[in-house]
């Protein structure tokens, strides 16, 4: 537990003199100028919080000096304590900001913030209640920018649950419960344990009465048997370890309710079968003494089989180390052992470790972990300092935040990345909440829809029937929209919305490509629609004003080119090769002006009836065909490119397949590779590669698909379909 300095006086009449007295009982690690500014706190204190009361029935004052005081006990700074005494008193500090300096306001603006969430959760339903736990949790670790902030809240909820024991019983319930769901877990987070310790077992005093007080009852009426029995082992462990020339420190051993209460309801046993409730510690200078001290304990008494465990050689999962034993002790009782080093002790008792996730075992993503890692590392190095104030920046740059946590009108906390908008808030919600945005307020007030939010932030959409997204929402310059989630929606409502504009603008480009081509046939587009499965000639136009479809692939199959292009030889079908399954060893082209001349497909670009494509003459491998857009033809230094020819597709043989690469990318979720492999077994197109990768931070899929196809068609198809998935942003093939 951590203990008081004090007990500070009852009367409200005395919080003046209880201020005097706390100062003057400081511990000396604080230097005088740390006291001058400490005291310089306590008068503002006392001019902001003077004669105000708390529903417990404390004065303000006194409830931040005890606060103030829990922090003391944790060794914290100046800084921490000052932040502690002035909770609540942002608004009041004015001038006084320079005296103490930007980080006390910075820290104060933040438990400000935390103040108004304080029944954040009053309305989580109990279906969502640990995923909403864990985001609240999630929401006091962002608002804060200083994890100095979190221990200030952390005591002022140990002192709070100290001290409302004259509140309704509805009320203790409910932060009792609020405690133990929230605030226990965050102090074992951050390892503070001697905070998480007691407020656990503040929490089971309300919210477990009857199981509270029947333990306590027991533990009592064996209190001096216990204290009796612990003291007699600690003499006998001291004569042993004098004579062995050892120096230890030993303590008798408090065991926690809460935790008894723990063990009872995981191991099934009733409290007589609990071998720590007489539990001694013993404290040595370094590992070696450890082993000794072990094999002194257990020749002194009998070990209890299956109760050792050696935690220095194999820490925790939480990187806490210590021996462990139980052993049968003076009067044939068991006594639990425990032996560590002094530093092993600081980092069990004062220490931050990893304890969180390996306690709550629940997965976290890496982000996270690596802030709260960097938040551990700042508690347990701090009195390694000796850049002073430069020590609490370095880390206060590290572990910024990559998430905000804001709350609807209800409670509800919402995790987004940072820089997200009330516009991207406003698509978390639903899409169409997104798509009849109209403004929001942010805390009450009305803000611009591409403000990026703050954690702790209550935002609300305001939306009208006939709203409509705005096409400058997808300007990344405007920096409306920050998720992939809310760019994707934005795209598909304009995609449905746009469908005559892209009829015309597909009809615009097809004719202009048969011109081009000098097709003189006009297009009878009703004859394709099922081949690109197209539900009429209008859809297929429209596929080609939004680009889904090739325009010269459409153009050269609604009619034959006239003059030169009409007089040109055809070729045979090139055979396929042997045991190749119908897959043509040459590709079937024509090279202009050469008959008979040996080709064979580019595998960087795979080309396929009917990409435009041209011809590349190797040194005695004949000509290589790309497609027009290949990224290796482009790129082609001028000196090479005298070796392009004019290449056009032959008649092609109806057993011939060609291997085509394609390129998904897509908003990354559940199921989405079982929808993709679904639209090609649905085509009967087989898939004989797959790669895929995955975009954690800016939640996106990468998807390489090589597929055997007879022609551009069957492709097209396919590529539209895969188009018309959810959340698939594009389909296209590499260059």
């Amino acid at each position: 537990m951590v203990k008081p300095v004090y007990n500070l006086p009852q009367a409200p009449r005395d919080d003046a003199a209880a201020v005097r007295y706390w100062l003057g009982v400081l511990p000396e690690d604080y230097p005088a100028e740390d006291r001058e500014r400490l005291a310089r706190a306590c008068d503002l204190l006392l001019r902001c919080r003077g004669n105000q009361y708390l529903d417990t029935g404390e004065t303000q004052v006194r409830h931040l000096l005890c606060t103030a005081d829990i922090l003391v006990r944790l060794r914290m700074d100046a800084d921490t304590l000052i932040a502690a005494l002035l909770n609540g008193c942002f608004e009041h500090l004015g001038d006084d900001e320079k005296r103490f300096g930007p980080g006390i306001a910075g820290m104060l603006e933040d438990l400000n913030r935390i103040d108004r969430l304080a029944n954040v959760d009053a309305v989580i339903a109990v279906k969502d209640r640990h995923e909403h736990e864990e985001n609240l949790r999630r929401l006091l670790l962002g608002i804060a920018k200083d994890v100095r902030v979190v221990l200030v809240v952390l005591a002022e909820r140990l002192h709070l649950m100290r001290s409302m024991a004259e509140l309704d019983a509805e009320r203790r319930h409910e932060i009792a419960e609020d405690t133990r769901r929230v605030y226990a877990p965050l102090a074992n987070r951050l390892g503070v344990w001697q905070i998480k310790w007691e407020l656990e077992d503040l929490a089971m005093r309300y919210l477990e009465p009857d199981e509270y007080k029947r333990i306590a009852r027991r533990l009592d009426g064996r209190r001096v048997e216990r204290e009796s029995f612990v003291a007699a082992a600690i003499a006998a462990l001291k004569e042993r370890f004098a004579a062995a020339g050892i120096d230890a420190d030993i303590s008798g051993r408090p065991k926690h309710i809460y935790s008894i209460w723990r063990k009872m309801q995981r191991k099934h046993v009733e409290l007589e079968q609990i071998f720590d409730l007489r539990a001694v510690r013993v404290l040595v200078r370094n590992v070696a003494s450890c082993y000794a001290a072990l094999g002194i304990v257990h020749g002194l008494w009998k070990h209890i089989p299956k109760e050792f465990d050696d935690y220095i050689t194999t820490p925790k999962g939480n990187l806490y180390q210590s021996l462990h034993t139980a052993v049968v002790g003076p009067a044939d009782k068991p006594l639990e052992v425990q032996i560590r080093t002094w530093d092993m002790h600081r980092h069990a008792e004062l220490g931050v470790a990893a304890h969180w996730a390996y306690k709550e075992s629940k997965a976290q993503d890496a982000a996270f972990q690596r802030r709260m890692m960097l938040m551990r590392n700042w508690l347990e190095l701090r009195h390694e300092d000796e850049d002073g104030g430069d020590f609490v920046e370095r880390f206060k740059a590290e572990f910024e935040p990559e998430h905000v946590y804001v709350l609807t009108p209800q409670a509800k906390v919402i995790e987004l990345p940072k820089g997200a908008t009330a516009l991207d808030f406003a698509y978390a919600i639903h899409s169409e909440i997104g798509n009849r945005c109209r403004g929001a307020k942010v805390d009450g007030g009305i803000v611009p829809l591409n403000r990026p939010l703050i954690s702790g932030q209550t935002v609300e959409i305001l939306t009208r029937g006939n709203s409509a997204p705005s096409r400058d929402w997808l300007d990344p310059h405007q920096g409306y929209l920050k998720t992939i989630k809310a760019h994707n929606r934005v795209r598909q409502w304009f995609k449905r919305q746009n469908f005559d504009q892209d009829v015309e603008l597909g009809r615009s480009l097809l004719e202009k490509e048969l011109n081009r081509l000098r097709i003189e046939e006009r297009p009878r587009l009703a004859l394709l629609c099922h081949r690109y499965n197209r539900h009429g000639e209008e859809d297929l136009l429209a596929a080609l004003g939004r680009g889904e479809l090739s325009v010269s692939q459409i153009a050269r199959q609604v009619g034959e080119p006239r003059g030169e292009e009409r007089n040109r030889p055809a070729t045979k079908p090139a055979a396929p090769a042997p045991g190749k399954c119908g897959r043509p060893d040459r590709a079937a082209v024509m090279v202009a002006g050469v008959p008979d001349l040996l080709t064979h497909p580019a595998q960087c670009c795979k080309p396929i009836p009917y990409d435009e494509i041209l011809g590349f003459v190797t040194r005695g491998r004949g000509v290589t065909i790309h497609r027009r857009d290949c990224a290796n033809i482009l790129g082609l230094p001028e000196p090479e490119r005298a070796r392009l020819s004019e290449v056009h597709w032959a008649e092609q043989s109806p057993d011939a397949v060609y291997r085509v690469d394609l390129l998904v990318i897509a908003t990354d979720r559940k199921g989405l590779l079982r929808d993709i492999s679904s639209v090609f077994s649905d085509a009967d197109i087989d898939v004989v590669g797959v790669h895929t990768t995955s975009d954690r931070a800016r939640e996106t899929a990468t998807m390489h698909f090589t597929a055997e196809v007879e022609d551009g068609s069957r492709l097209e198809q396919v590529r539209a379909k895969l188009c018309q998935l959810p959340d698939v942003l594009e389909v296209k093939r590499p260059r």
